[in-house]
């Protein structure tokens, strides 16, 4: 860091510092040398004990309908309707082998029955809502219906659900369907289940609490087939939360308790795991954001933003993207969020090198400091495994393993493909012998297809970089290896702010090609000056960028010798971006193959270039 440079604002927590074993074979073992803290091994023990500490602090606020006014929701309060939802349970006759599912998005309510289910050791088994609000034929919620089976399941809003209920019914029509709306006279209203007083049943069920036991199931994005079913059991989800406060510098008693506003889905491992989780054993406060980073939504978390300044921000790099566009054109905005922010945190996607120059010279120029961005990575099957919790100035980085995590780098290629085990692995696949023997080592280490690399060999301190993904790269008709994962971030921050994601096409092709969606605000500030001919201009503008990426690229393998803009967004229900914001490349490249095949003909197509 330059004299010049403005230091970073505190993070307290400790310094890298891993144990590192080198094989003969070329692999390697890492370990966290910090020991993980001590933690209750069920998520509801934690909740009753931050009931008793401070059972008037706010847990979770939701807005009134029409962006009213914040409906409050305290730990006394959650741990009451904790129970009374969990003694319902034991009423109808669930236990560990049953499973609740829930079909509609992040709510209070989603978040009390959650707690409930916890407390009275049955499964919970959130899915996306796309599942049954976007797609006409219900395929996939059908696919996880039948995968957990559940007695029940909850739709805050039964009217917009009405036709994946409809469906679910005529698998199970014994089924008990839970709503907020009384939109069905044959559903069960969810304030039935508040009303019911607990007795000594539900502490007989809770006392039989075991940490292996399944505390949730949670299904990957499907990206290449159905969902796959992933238990969840309580130690899984407690052991990240003793290893990441294994890293903290201050125990939890002293830290200032985090308030955050949160959109990602409970239906995927960072906002159903990582922070409701955290929330709870933090005693955090949660805003629930009822905006998401897609055009027209993102207004929605603008406004939260004014009246909220949380304390941590974490989502994903696309949200940062529309919310850097966003405190750029408007300062009062950027005093808003910078507040009480202590620090950002990304996952899932890598940050480009350019969003986060330009976050740091937004906190510089509100605060006089930089502010700490850090990283966890890991996956539905894994939980967090690794973490980036000490000051770095730059992305790209996955961390080191945190406490009670072993990591295994096993040689694949050119590449270390990533492999884990440890307490926060899942035991394998609900009913799927076949992907749990293709998904292990002989070691019992989890594999999980990614590949990363060591800043500096001979620092293993310094961390892990994210190397891309093995299943992506490919190789050109040169035989050539193109490395996905990290191109395609580089491309973005050479293109920036012009740019949202790319896609990138050339397997067994002489060149690389990119498929480009322009970034929404980049659409709206050109559509003001070229109208109609916004996106052919754009395509030019992207296209000398690319260019001049190209003349320092160092290679074929970077460069990218022909353009086509995409003049509609990725699809959620054709699995081109995940609910979380994401942008599935495999699936993009399938749903898009028409695109594909016109880089790669002689004759012009619209918003195609060539690039020098």
């Amino acid at each position: 860091m330059s004299n010049n440079t403005p230091p970073f604002s505190p993070l307290p927590q400790k310094p890298p510092a891993v144990q590192v074993e080198a094989r003969a074979d070329g692999s390697f073992i890492l370990c966290s040398k910090y020991e993980p803290a001590a933690v209750k091994s069920n998520l509801a023990a934690i909740l009753r004990e931050r009931s008793e500490e401070h059972p008037d602090r706010p847990f979770m606020l939701q807005r009134e309908p029409g962006h009213g006014p914040w409906h409050n929701v305290t730990y006394g309060e959650a741990r009451k309707a904790a129970d009374a939802i969990g003694q319902w349970l034991v009423d109808k006759g669930l236990g560990t082998d049953d499973a609740v599912m829930v079909i509609s998005g992040n709510s209070i309510e989603h978040g009390l029955l959650m707690l409930g289910c916890y407390t009275a050791n049955v499964p919970i088994a959130p899915v996306s809502a796309a599942y049954s609000l976007m797609s006409q034929d219900h395929e996939k919620l059908v696919h996880c219906f039948e995968k957990v089976r559940p007695k029940i399941v909850f739709a805050k809003e039964g009217q917009f659900h009405a036709p994946a209920l409809a469906r679910l019914r005529e698998i199970n029509p014994e089924l008990i369907i839970v709503t907020c709306d009384g939109s069905d006279t044959g559903t069960v209203d969810f304030e039935l289940l508040l009303q019911t007083k607990p007795n000594d049943s539900l502490e007989r069920r809770f006392a039989t609490h075991s940490p292996e036991a399944v505390g949730k199931y949670l299904f990957t994005s499907g990206s290449t087939g159905m969902p796959k079913c992933v238990p969840q059991t309580q130690i899984m989800m407690t052991s990240v939360l003793a290893g990441t406060e294994g890293l903290s510098s201050e125990t939890r008693e002293e830290r200032q308790p985090p308030v955050t506003l949160e959109w990602m889905p409970w239906s995927h491992i960072s906002g159903g795991n990582i922070f409701f989780n955290g929330a709870i054993w933090t005693g955090g406060t949660m805003y629930l954001d009822e905006g998401k980073p897609i055009p027209g939504m993102f207004e929605t978390t603008i406004k939260n933003l004014y009246e909220i300044s949380p304390t941590v921000f974490g989502s994903a790099p696309v949200a940062f993207a529309m919310l850097a566009d966003a405190m750029e054109a408007d300062d009062e905005l950027r005093s808003c969020f910078f507040r009480r922010a202590r620090s950002l945190g990304y996952g899932g996607a890598t940050l480009s090198d350019d969003l986060y120059d330009r976050l740091q010279v937004l906190a510089i120029a509100e605060t006089g400091k930089r502010i700490p961005i850090t990283t966890m990575y890991g996956a539905t099957e894994t939980q967090g495994i690794t973490m980036v919790h000490w000051e770095v100035d730059r992305v790209g980085l996955i961390g080191l393993p945190v406490p009670g995590t072993t990591l295994k780098l096993v040689p694949n290629g050119n590449k270390l493909e990533v492999r884990v085990k440890g307490p926060s692995v899942t035991p394998g696949y609900r009913d799927d012998p076949e992907k749990n023997a293709e998904a292990f080592d002989e070691e019992g280490f989890y594999k999980l297809g990614d590949a990363a690399k060591f800043v500096n060999p001979d620092d293993p301190d310094q961390g892990l970089v994210f190397d891309g993904r093995v299943t992506e790269d490919f190789k050109l008709s040169s035989g050539t290896w193109v490395s996905v994962g990290t191109l395609r971030p580089d491309l973005v921050t050479a293109c920036s702010p012009l740019v949202h994601d790319f896609v990138i096409a050339g397997q067994d092709k002489p060149f690389l090609a990119a498929l480009a969606w322009p970034s929404p605000t980049a659409v709206q500030n050109y559509a003001k000056e070229h109208g109609a001919d916004a996106l052919q201009a754009l395509g030019h503008d992207i296209a000398d960028r690319l260019s001049s990426f190209n003349h320092s690229a160092g290679g074929s393998s970077r460069m990218v010798k022909r353009l086509m803009v995409l003049s509609d967004p990725p699809s959620l229900d054709a699995g081109e971006i995940t609910d979380k914001g994401y942008v599935n490349q495999r699936q993009a490249l399938e749903c898009r193959n028409d695109s594909v095949v016109a880089l790669y003909s002689e004759e012009p197509a619209p918003l195609m270039f060539d690039i020098p």
